[in-house]
This record gives C-alpha cells, sequence and structure tokens, in this order.
C-alpha cells in the first residue's frame, strides 16, 4: 500500500485501480461519495459491497445514516445493513466475525468483496487485528446507556477525557459510541482503551488488501455536507427519529450518532428547528476533521471525489 502522499488518482479511473486489487477497502470522510463509488464498482467487477459503517448496522437507522435504498442499490448485495436491532451491542470484534464471513461467503460465490465505510477502527480491526480489550460487558454498557440518558453525550466525553485524555481528544463529544466504549474498557479492565490499542501496534495482517480514500477540497466536502443534510431532513429524519424514541430507542448507542443527536436533542425541546441543520452541518463538519486527520496518519491511495 502506498503512502497518502505517493499516489491519487482521479475519480474517473478508480474504477480501473480498484479493479485490480485483491481486497479493496474505500473509505473517506462523510459525504464524500463512498457508497456510490463501490456501488459502480460492484456493478463493473461483478462485486459484493461489505459495509463498515458503525450506525448502518441497526435496524431503523435509515435516513440519518445515509443507508443506501434498494433503488440505489440496484441488485448489488451489500452486507451489513440492518443486522442489529438498536439495544444491540455491536462493537469492532462483532463487525470483524461478520464481514470475514461475508467476505468468505461473496468469494465463494465467485463475487470480488468491497468494503466501503468510514468507521476506521473497524476497518483497521478488519485489516490488522483487534487490541486486547475485553467484549461488551452488558451491566456497565446498559447503565452508561442510563447515564447518557439523563446527563447526555458530553458530560460523558468530560469523565473519559479525564481517564483516558488520549481517546477523548480523538473522539467528538457526541459521538456517545465510541465514548461510552471507551468508558466501558476503562471500567472493565482498569486500563485505558488508547493504551490497550498503543501495545497491539495493529501490525497484524489478516488480509491483504489495498485502501483508497476518496478526497475533496474542505470547501467542496462542506457543501456536500450541508446539502446531504438538508436532503436527509427533508427526507424524513426527524420523523424517523421520533419513530425509534417513542420505540424506546432513545438511549441507544446509535442515537448518539453525530446527527441523530442533534436531531433527539430538537425532540427533546433543547434545539429549536431553525437551529437544527446548522447544528447537524456544524457537528458534521467536526466528525470530518476527525477523519481527515485519522487518514493523513494512514496507508491509503487517494481518488479525487466528483465534482457533483
Amino acid at each position: 500500500m502506498l503512502r497518502a502522499a505517493e499516489a491519487q488518482v482521479r475519480f474517473a479511473d478508480a474504477l480501473d485501480a480498484l479493479a485490480a486489487a485483491e481486497l479493496r477497502e474505500l473509505v473517506g470522510e462523510t459525504a464524500s461519495g463512498k457508497t456510490r463509488l463501490a456501488l459502480e464498482l460492484a456493478r463493473r467487477i461483478d462485486g459484493e459491497v461489505i459495509g463498515a459503517d458503525s450506525v448502518q448496522v441497526y435496524r431503523g437507522f435509515d435516513v440519518g445514516s445515509g443507508k443506501p435504498t434498494t433503488e440505489e442499490l440496484g441488485g448489488v448485495r451489500h452486507h451489513l445493513l440492518d443486522v442489529a436491532s438498536p439495544g444491540e451491542p455491536f462493537d469492532a470484534a462483532r463487525f470483524v466475525e461478520l464481514a470475514d464471513a461475508a467476505i468468505e461467503a461473496a468469494r465463494a460465490r465467485g463475487k470480488r468483496p468491497i468494503v466501503c465505510g468510514g468507521s476506521y477502527l473497524w476497518v483497521r480491526a478488519l485489516l490488522h487485528g483487534l487490541a486486547d480489550a475485553p467484549r461488551a460487558q452488558p451491566e456497565i454498557r446498559a447503565r452508561l446507556a442510563r447515564e447518557l440518558e439523563a446527563l447526555g453525550a458530553p458530560a460523558l466525553h468530560a469523565r473519559l477525557a479525564s481517564v483516558d485524555r488520549e481517546a477523548a481528544a480523538r473522539l467528538h463529544p457526541n459521538d456517545a459510541l465510541r465514548v461510552t466504549r471507551a468508558l466501558e474498557v476503562f471500567e472493565a479492565t482498569g486500563t485505558t482503551l488508547s493504551s490497550l490499542q498503543a501495545a497491539h501496534g495493529f501490525r497484524e495482517r489478516r488480509h491483504r488488501a489495498t485502501v483508497f480514500a476518496i478526497r475533496h477540497p474542505r470547501e467542496v466536502l462542506e457543501a456536500r455536507i450541508a446539502r446531504r443534510a438538508e436532503q436527509m431532513l427533508a427526507g424524513g429524519w426527524i420523523a424517523e427519529a421520533r419513530a425509534l424514541i417513542d420505540a424506546g430507542h432513545g438511549a441507544s448507542k446509535p442515537m448518539g450518532a453525530v446527527g441523530y443527536a442533534e436531531v433527539r436533542a430538537h425532540l427533546a425541546g433543547e434545539l429549536a428547528e431553525a437551529q437544527l441543520l446548522d447544528a447537524i452541518v456544524r457537528a458534521t463538519r467536526v466528525f470530518a476533521r476527525r477523519q481527515r486527520t485519522w487518514l493523513a496518519r494512514a496507508e491509503v491511495r487517494w481518488i479525487e471525489g466528483p465534482a457533483d
């Protein structure tokens, strides 16, 4: 694999480069166009897509996660969508287990696997293995979920900063999924998740893969983020979140994800509807900056994003 500065592929030529890889991982910042390219590639090379998105795995979290519709899939098999209920524990270890099985099944059918998503810890775990962290601790996780509902994600993020400063610096205050996981690991082991990951080093190579990442000029990506958030709100995001909350999923992990947290705050009367779009866009921009930081350190082949 090439360092980020060593290669750049034009989007128009990306399908040729991707088609030549044995296992291809397609990553990039939120709203960069990963799903579109993955589906185009799958149609070209008779492939199947394996999702690496920590919200799209949950049933009912459709509009706000950008989950591809049946029409958008166009007959392409897309694994790891809707594989968990909102209250079900789902971590990197579970993702690796399901992704390995999907890759093997695709190859057994003569298909070519394409891993696509923006949950970089999951992508790294799939390629290089997991740090020696404990599996989900249901009692701790349930208590943290209650505290999340009572205190809010920023309060738990502040608690994380007091015990694992490095993890807190990596995570957005509203990223309740990962914040609570880091707290869970610390409470279960007395050791920070950051130290476990540093000790592991992610040196094991589990799959031979080339990682491609889409990028745009910052102003272009920010315009795409704003346009997508506006489309999602117009497409029923608020109604979707209200239905999930009414079904008892207001304190679930995916409801703390970027965007959903802001919609939840609006439905709780904490954020006016006139402020909602701007709040989602701001939170998503911060999330994209964190993704950009991760990508700058990763070994990827860069693809210039489309102009549209």
